[in-house]
């Protein structure tokens, strides 16, 4: 009987139900939402295929369960190719496509939009869809971690999502999600920048995600590094479809559907278990993390689109004192120095939207309205004993909240864009601050609580045209941003910022091209907010300024669309100005690098320098012949001024060497197979001063070293490489599918090297020691500080 149960349960498990699938959707004018019929849509690499009716509807019907690349293409409109599409038995799938008008009259000229060259981002722009997302090699289905894969993009050796991007700080990045900005897209972020340890966007709703790292456009702002813009899915016209994923860590919940025949909606929930399993491996903290995301399209009418958005998410971070059984002495040294730092945490932030687009003729109006705001509280005690006030070391409570409108008019005409718009946003900033941390620098206890609002404008004007039968194209705009933080900061003629940017076909499918931009962003709001004990506004009588960077950036690309294949080289200069640095120590924040807590909660001046300069090299392979892979290699330079030091020394950015080799190869029987190996340059450090560390007054007060900021960045780690394995098996049956996975992070368990700790030694009964020569002082060491384990995960996806 058992071996007739295991028979079956192999059948059922090792095979798929030969049945018959359904793709459709509309195709239309992205420019005036018109239809576009009598496309022909073409499943690529089969004879199956469909023609639009009037409506710009298709279907294509019996199509066998698989992974397609699919086309769309009429004369008189750029062809568009949707890649990896998942076609499974659970339900038809919807997919929609955009024709663009293709005003070239050269039949030499080869047009694609296979990879993404728009006429605003001719260059400096890479897109990932959502299988890509998927599947990619120790991602854990996080976009932070996927686009590690793209040319010019750093990271953090420990477990943070810290995005470093052409030798930029994690803070110089900005998000959009269907063109409503979502400042967080990390768990437990550091506040002042965008790092994390755990995404909150889930990849089951993303469309495609486009990576924009230079050259960019007029109507984004407030950014010097990149510019994220996340395209989520539509949801189902026609019925309800549901997704449950059970990973290692978390557990999540998409649903979409129609609601009437003029809504859809996208829904999803996740909550994670990662404390049970954190305390089973006995780590001294326990994380906990819930996130939300919601979105409704409403089709008004024929011209009118209604877009509701909704992202968030509650994370709380406590201790573990729990002693592990098995504990080795290393271990206990690392434990109670982690016990003796880590503050308790708790976050929750939430970004919300209405976004209008009003079609016309040629174009269409685009009315923005938002709010999102960051709520973020750590605090203290001296060996974790909440017992009495006299032990708070710090209690620190801030909100972040932003109001925001937006209006763009888009025009587009043969041959030619045009695009202006104005933006306005009333933020508030309220913080809650006492710390006694700093009374051995500040000789005081810094006891704070205050409102602050800010209000910021800005306009803009951009426009494109080409030449010469499209092979020359000319981008160019202007854009003009003040705000009230400062005497410089509020007449927008001071932060006036042109770009331009030039592409020319020199071959088919073979460009060169050139930017130049002037770009500004705000200093965080800790720095725009910090008051001093007397509540005054210390930062904005020191004339803290717009953080400028000027950008020139040339490079080459060439593309195969018959094979699916793209080379890139583009080579960036930015330079700095205008950066905050502390009036306490005299670092420029650039500098001081990115950790869990606060950046830029203090007094600053806006006088540091920096540069960033390089040369990235990209080969992308999507989905041929069943083979995938990108190859991607940066050279970088990244070097700030401190006003305490002369010239540039490195930043805490500063990788210099990135290299990123992803691959994949699919199977018969829907098996895949995918690995990643990552290689970055050490980044630099500042070692710690043991002698006043040591202080018995100042390690009481704080718990940890005190940096040597004679020293700044003046160490440097070792390299660090990993390299990721995933496998994926789907099973295709005539209502629901069933995908497991099976990924492995950091697969040869290589330990990178981190900056040393420096901890107090301990007798027997686990008291500090005080040195026998210095009363005064403790008995300090330093002890190797690594990052890095077999980290397997294990996770199902059903889909019904």
């Amino acid at each position: 009987m058992k071996t007739k149960l295991l028979s079956l349960l192999f059948i059922f498990l090792s095979g798929t139900i030969l049945a018959q699938s359904v793709v459709k959707g509309r195709i239309f004018n992205p420019v005036n939402n018109e239809p576009v019929a009598f496309a022909n849509v073409l499943i690529l690499e089969t004879e199956l295929g469909a023609i639009s009716d009037e409506d710009g509807n298709y279907e294509i019907q019996n199509v066998p369960p698989g992974l397609y690349n699919i086309r769309a293409s009429f004369v008189g409109y750029k062809t568009v190719t949707k890649y990896e599409i998942q076609v499974s038995q659970a339900k038809a799938i919807q997919l929609d496509f955009e024709l663009q008008e293709d005003a070239s009259e050269l039949s030499e000229v080869v047009v694609s939009s296979e990879f993404t060259r728009s006429e605003e981002t001719p260059l400096s722009v890479r897109r990932l869809n959502t299988n890509e997302i998927e599947r990619y090699p120790g991602g854990n289905r996080d976009i932070s971690r996927v686009i590690q894969s793209l040319p010019g993009v750093a990271s953090t050796a420990s477990f943070r999502n810290d995005i470093l991007i052409r030798g930029g700080a994690p803070n110089e990045n900005k998000f959009f999600i269907d063109e409503i900005e979502v400042p967080v897209i990390n768990h437990f972020a550091t506040q002042g920048s965008s790092g994390g340890p755990v995404g909150i966007l889930n990849v089951n709703l993303i469309k495609n995600v486009d990576v924009i790292t230079g050259g960019f456009p007029a109507n984004r702002m407030n950014s010097l590094s990149s510019f994220f813009e996340f395209e989520l899915k539509e949801g189902r016209r026609d019925e309800m479809f549901t997704q449950l994923t059970v990973g290692a860590s978390e557990l999540t919940l998409s649903n979409e559907g129609p609601i009437g025949d003029k809504t859809t909606y996208l829904f999803s929930a996740r909550r994670s278990y990662l404390q049970g399993l954190f305390r089973l491996l006995g780590l001294p903290f326990l994380p906990t993390f819930n996130d939300f995301q919601v979105k409704t399209t409403t089709k008004l009418n024929d011209k009118t689109e209604l877009t509701f958005l909704g992202v968030g998410a509650i994370d709380n971070f406590v201790l573990n004192q729990d002693i592990p059984d098995d504990e080795t002495e290393e271990e206990r040294e690392n434990r109670l120095y982690l016990l003796g730092v880590l503050p308790i945490q708790e976050q929750w932030n939430y970004a919300t939207g209405l976004k209008l687009k009003r079609f016309r003729e040629n174009g269409f109006w685009t009315f923005v309205l938002s709010r999102n705001m960051l709520n973020n509280r750590s605090f203290k005690y001296a060996n974790n004993d909440e017992s009495s006030e006299d032990n708070l070391i710090f209690d620190y409570l801030s909100q972040e909240s932003e109001n925001k409108f937006r209006a763009e008019n888009s025009i587009f005409g043969t041959g030619y864009t045009l695009k202006y718009g104005v933006n306005y946003e009333y933020s508030r900033y309220l913080i809650e601050n006492f710390d006694r941390a700093t009374l051995s620098s500040t000789g005081q206890v810094i006891d704070i609580s205050s409102i602050s609002n800010f209000n910021s404008y800005g306009a803009f004007v951009s426009g494109s045209k080409t030449f010469d039968g499209e092979r020359l194209l000319l981008t160019g705009g202007i854009r003009m941003d003040g705000s009230d933080f400062g005497r410089t900061a509020q007449n927008p003629l001071n932060q006036i910022s042109p770009r331009i940017s030039v592409s020319y076909q020199l071959k088919p499918n073979l460009f060169a091209t050139a930017n130049a931009g002037i770009y500004y962003q705000r200093p965080p709001y800790t720095v725009l907010g910090f008051r001093n004990n007397e509540g005054e506004l210390i930062n904005q009588q020191n004339d803290v300024r717009f953080i400028r960077n000027n950008q020139l950036i040339a490079g080459i690309e060439l593309l195969q669309p018959e094979k699916n294949r793209r080379f890139t080289a583009e080579a960036f200069y930015k330079r700095y100005s205008n950066y905050p640095s502390s009036v306490l120590n005299g670092i420029s924040l650039a500098n001081l690098g990115a950790d869990f807590g606060v950046i830029g909660n203090e007094a600053v001046i806006s006088n540091s320098d920096g540069r960033a300069y390089g040369i990235e090299f990209l080969a992308q392979q999507r989905l041929f012949n069943d083979f995938y892979g990108i190859a991607a290699l940066t050279l970088v330079r990244s070097e700030f001024t401190n006003p305490n030091t002369e010239g540039f020394i490195p930043s805490s950015w500063d990788n210099r060497i990135i290299l990123s080799l992803t691959a994949g190869k699919r199977f018969k029987k829907n098996w895949e197979i995918g690995a990643r190996w990552r290689y970055l340059g050490g980044t630099p450090y500042t070692p710690f001063d043991v002698e006043e560390s040591a202080l018995i007054s100042n390690w009481d007060l704080r718990n940890q070293g005190i940096l040597d900021f004679t020293q700044i960045n003046g160490e440097r780690l070792p390299a660090f490489h990993q390299l990721d394995l995933r496998v994926d098996k789907k099973y295709y049956f005539k209502n629901w599918n069933l995908n497991w996975y099976f990924d492995i992070q950091n697969a040869y368990n290589f330990q990178a090297q981190q900056a040393p700790l420096l901890v107090p030694e301990r007798d027997d009964a686990g008291d500090l020691v005080v040195n026998p020569n210095d009363p005064s002082r403790y008995q300090l060491k330093l002890i190797e500080n690594t990052a890095g384990n077999i980290l397997p995960t294990i996770g199902l996806i059903i889909e019904f």
